[in-house]
Formats: C-alpha cells, structure tokens, sequence
C-alpha cells in the first residue's frame, strides 16, 4: 500500500469514527444551545481525547465512549463556568476532564470483566490506573504535551483546507507537510515551480493565522 492510499484510508476511518461519535453525542445533548460553537469544540479537540486515551490503553470503543463522556461533561460544566482561567490553563484543564474519563472507563472494564465471572488478567494495565491516579500524572501529563502538538497542526491544517483551493494545499501538504523536494512536487502535480512557491506562502500565511487564533482560543 503506497503513502497517499495509506492516508486516504486511514482518513475515511477517523471521518467515519468522527461522525459516529458526532451523532450519538448530539442525540445525548438534548439542549445543546449552541450547536455550532459546540461542534467546531468536537472537530478541534475529538482526536486529542480519542489519540490519548487509546495511548493510554483503552479499545477503540472505550476510546469513543471517552470522547464522548469528556464532552458531555465539559458541556454539562460550562453551564456552571466550573472551568476558572485564574486556576490554570485550558490545556491543563481538559487532560484533566480527559483523565477522569480514561480511567471511569478503566474501572468499568474492570467492573465488566468481574460480573462476567473473568479475571483481570491484565495487570499493566491496572498499573495504567495507578499511574494515571496518581497526583503528578507524569505519564498522562507526557502523552498529553505530545498529543496536543499535534492536534493544535492538524486542527489548524483542517480550518486551512477550508479556505484555500484544493491544488492549492495539495501542493502545499507535499512540499511543507510531507517535505518532498520542489522538483517531485512540481513533476508529482504537475505544476510550475512558482505555484509551489506561491503556495507555500499564501498557505503558509493562513496557517499561521488559524494557529494563532486556536492559540487566543484555548487562553480565553
């Protein structure tokens, strides 16, 4: 399997998980008042909650109950404005909702496992709990930082494929993101090399905006 069928499946797999999990919150939200701040929230920070908790050592499935429970708690929290910037940053209070999730769903596998009259054979990851449980979190706290790097890009790539022309970032995805040489992106998509420098700009500038602006984001 070549690079671009590689991505290409392993995008339609994570749309498809995307809208499933999107659905079944929005059916679980009954008065979700504003629904589009709401689902521009899941689009930006649905992967980091998924990435992390199957790092951590959830299934798929338990991956995507995490997601959802993160979510519903936070929407069902910012009705109260539990989350104070005075106590912390956003970034920080997220893992933690993110965390709690993890490990409610850890303690349901434990809890299934044992009225199925099975034993919990596995024993990493009860030590898994134990890490995560504990104050310091530096094993979370780690995966997290890596994770949210990453989905801050991807986040911002996603806003940016919607503003600009699609050959426009499919240059601009060869020759920054995947870092091809200018002359295999030129003969690759057939085009000029000016168009691959004029894409790195002009794409190049609107990333930095949305980073910028899912910075201001996450310090309001």
């Amino acid at each position: 399997m070549s690079d671009q069928e590689y991505d290409k499946e392993r995008d339609q797999a994570l749309a498809a998980a995307y809208e499933k999990t999107r659905k079944s919150l929005i059916a679980r939200l009954d008065n979700w008042e504003d629904q589009k701040t709401w689902d521009e929230f899941y689009q930006t920070y649905w992967r980091l909650i998924y990435a992390v908790a199957i790092k951590a050592g959830l299934r798929p499935d338990e991956a995507h109950d995490c997601v959802q429970e993160t979510v519903l708690s936070i929407a069902k929290q910012s009705k109260k404005k539990l989350y104070d910037p005075e106590q912390g940053s956003f970034k920080t209070w997220l893992m933690n909702m993110t965390r709690w999730r993890i490990n409610d769903q850890f303690r349901k596998r434990k809890k299934d496992t044992a009225m199925a009259g099975g034993e919990w054979e596995d024993d990493r990851k009860t030590a898994v709990i134990d890490r995560f449980e504990d104050p310091k979190g530096d094993l979370l706290a780690r995966l997290w930082d890596v994770e949210w790097k990453k989905n801050v890009a991807d986040a911002a790539l996603a806003r940016v494929k919607a503003q600009v022309s699609p050959k426009q970032y499919q240059i601009f995805d060869c020759y920054v993101v995947r870092q091809w040489d200018a002359k295999k992106v030129q003969d690759h998509l057939n085009v000029s090399m000016a168009q691959v420098y004029l894409a790195k700009h002009r794409v190049g500038a609107v990333l930095k905006k949305e980073l910028a602006r899912l910075e201001e984001e996450v310090d309001e």
